[in-house]
């Protein structure tokens, strides 16, 4: 089934530098630091590092490339098969496959975390319950979700959303509506933080943004939580 993000494929990484071109990073800067603040949740929350992860709108499987090292067995999935397939040869030891956004491929308790970075901003408003209740079905009982999200409340990301030819027409969500809709899918809130407070990604820079994590002022956030049975 075409999708509005096949046509990227070959430009997506072009159309995001550009929209972020201001604070003079490319955005590789920013998946990497997401990637990392994913494997800390999981050391946090999982006691280590996970044997096997989905990512749920993986796209180019661009995150993917800064995981597949530290997890053993990664999964992808999309609904667009052209981003898939460039998944694919990108990051061939990762399994993706494309699905039709409704009912995950996998069955019940999975993955041991399963993860979506800045999907569900594309979901429209009224189906984003029954992908929050997907994420927490194909995860065990003792893994982890975590979404990544844009912060409506940060103006730079407002004006980047606004700059990127693949966001016209979204609705952002703050980080309350995500906790709000995590525990709505039976999901147990163990983390909700702010992040990506600069593009200088040094260490008093991350070491200072853990810190700040709950002012409202980072580029974007992160939600996790355990399924609750």
């Amino acid at each position: 089934m075409p999708t509005a993000f096949d046509r990227y494929r070959l430009t997506y990484s072009e159309v995001v530098d550009r929209a972020i071109s201001f604070a003079g990073r490319p955005h590789d800067v920013y998946t990497a630091a997401k990637a990392q603040r994913l494997l800390d949740l999981a050391r946090r929350r999982l006691g280590g590092l996970p044997q096997d992860a989905l990512d749920v709108g993986c796209g180019l499987g661009l995150t993917d490339s800064h995981l597949a090292r530290d997890i053993p067995e990664l999964h992808g999935v999309d609904v667009s098969e052209t981003m898939v397939e460039g998944a694919r040869e990108r990051n061939p030891a990762v399994h993706y496959r494309s699905y039709d956004g409704r009912a995950l491929p996998y069955e019940t308790g999975r993955f041991a975390l399963v993860f979506a970075i800045c999907v569900l901003h594309h979901v429209e408003p009224n189906a984003r319950a029954a992908l929050l209740a997907e994420l927490c079905r194909v995860t065990r009982p003792q893994g982890l979700v975590a979404v990544f999200e844009h912060n409506p409340w940060n103006p730079l990301t407002r004006r980047v959303v606004r700059a990127c030819a693949f966001d016209e027409g979204v609705r952002l969500l703050s980080r309350r509506q995500l906790v709000d809709g995590f525990r709505a899918a039976g999901l147990i809130v163990t983390d909700a933080e702010y992040l990506l407070f600069s593009p200088w990604r040094t260490r008093a820079v991350v070491s200072l943004e853990r810190r700040l994590s709950r002012v409202p002022a980072g580029a974007q956030y992160v939600v996790a939580g355990h399924p609750a049975s």
